[in-house]
Formats: C-alpha cells, sequence, structure tokens
C-alpha cells in the first residue's frame, strides 16, 4: 500500500499520477428544503400583503363613491320644490266654524221639550239646526251621562269637538253614517248648555291649540 493511499480505503483505491482525490462533504437535504419552504412562505406573505393592500384602496374608493352618489341623491331632493321638503304627511285640517255645522237634537230623557229649547240656544250661537225630535230607541232613556255626541269618523276630530264646547261631560263616538251632519243625543244627567260666555272661552281655546308642523327635509 502506497503511503498516500488513504486510511480505510483498504488499497482498493491506489493514488496514481500527480493529482490527489478530493472528498466532499454529503449535501445537507434538509438544509435545501427548509430553504425552499422559506422562500414560498416569503412570497406567500408578500402576495397576500399585496392583495390587503388593494383591498384597502378599492374599498375606500367604493365608499367614496356611494357617498358622493347619497349626496348628490339628497341635493337632487331638496331642489324639487316645497312640496319635497316635507315627510309626507298630511296637512292638518282646520275646524270648522259653528255656522258650518248642521246639527240634530235628539232628546233621550223623560222631560218633555228639552230638545226644541237646547236647539233654539244653539242656534242663538250660530250653529245650523237640522232635526229635533225624541231620540230613537238604541238611545232613548239609556244615556246615563250629559250627553252623547255621535257624528261620521271624521267629524270625532273635527265638527263634534267644536260642539262640545258646549256641552259639559259631553261624550263623542263616530258611526258610518253618510253626510255631516252630527247628533247631540241628551241624556238624564243633562240640564242645560254651557253658559255662552264661558262656552265661547272654550271655543277660542279651542282654536288657539297649536297645529303640528310638516316637518322638513334635511338639506
Amino acid at each position: 500500500m502506497s503511503m498516500l493511499t488513504p486510511p480505510g480505503m483498504g488499497g482498493k483505491y491506489r493514488i496514481t499520477g500527480n493529482r490527489y482525490p478530493h472528498m466532499r462533504r454529503p449535501r445537507n437535504r434538509r438544509r435545501i428544503v427548509l430553504a425552499v419552504v422559506a422562500t414560498a412562505a416569503v412570497l406567500g406573505l408578500a402576495g397576500w400583503g399585496t392583495l390587503q393592500l388593494v383591498d384597502v384602496f378599492s374599498g375606500d374608493r367604493h365608499k367614496q363613491t356611494q357617498a358622493a352618489a347619497q349626496q348628490k341623491k339628497g341635493a337632487g331632493d331638496c331642489k324639487g320644490g316645497a312640496g319635497a321638503h316635507t315627510t309626507g304627511r298630511a296637512a292638518p285640517r282646520e275646524l270648522p266654524k259653528p255656522g258650518d255645522i248642521t246639527v240634530n237634537v235628539y232628546n233621550a230623557t223623560p222631560r218633555g221639550g228639552l230638545a226644541k229649547v237646547t236647539a233654539d240656544e244653539l242656534e242663538r250661537r250660530g250653529f245650523r239646526i237640522g232635526k229635533v225630535g225624541n231620540a230613537e230607541a238604541e238611545y232613548d232613556k239609556k244615556v246615563p251621562g250629559t250627553a252623547l255626541l255621535v257624528g261620521p269618523q271624521a267629524s270625532v276630530e273635527g265638527a263634534l269637538k267644536v260642539l262640545a264646547t258646549q256641552v259639559a261631560g259631553a261624550e263623542a263616538k263616530g258611526d258610518q253614517r253618510e253626510g255631516q251632519d252630527v247628533d247631540l243625543v241628551l241624556g238624564d244627567a243633562y240640564k242645560e248648555l254651557k253658559p255662552k260666555e264661558e262656552a265661547d272661552k272654550a271655543l277660542a281655546g279651542l282654536a288657539q291649540q297649536p297645529k303640528p308642523q310638516p316637518s322638513a327635509a334635511k338639506c
């Protein structure tokens, strides 16, 4: 065995010539795999970050576009004239005057002539008088209170309110009748109308009550 033969070769390989063999260290495959995985992770994070930035800027532009569209729509509504400023509520009705109300006076008590006396006094106070007589069987001797005011549903907040200023403690209710006439049915506790001065004061106070106004849209 030559002295130049590396130990452990067992003489199988011999050195000939002037070149020496170089022993290469075995490649570390684990390091290569880790390097590839790390590179892929870095590239993935970079791509994800880029997508996030794109989404952020795209979302901001979308929000700005929506805000501009809503602002433009609101400005268009405000340019639509006086009707565009209201919220769609119906304008409040004005209460009718006594001269616009036709009252039928019915007596539901056992006392005779009560309807005629009451009708004459209402007429002096400016109301128009329709029928005068005894109450129908539905109400005759069946009204325990002062009086019952009956009229179409629309009159409950209108004509009946005005008529109620003349009778203390009267109860009002609407029915399905046709026409605008209202009924004053005198009950067992009825004695007379309110004194004219007191009734006029109540009527004036009713006319001065604040009326709801249509709310304006914000422009």
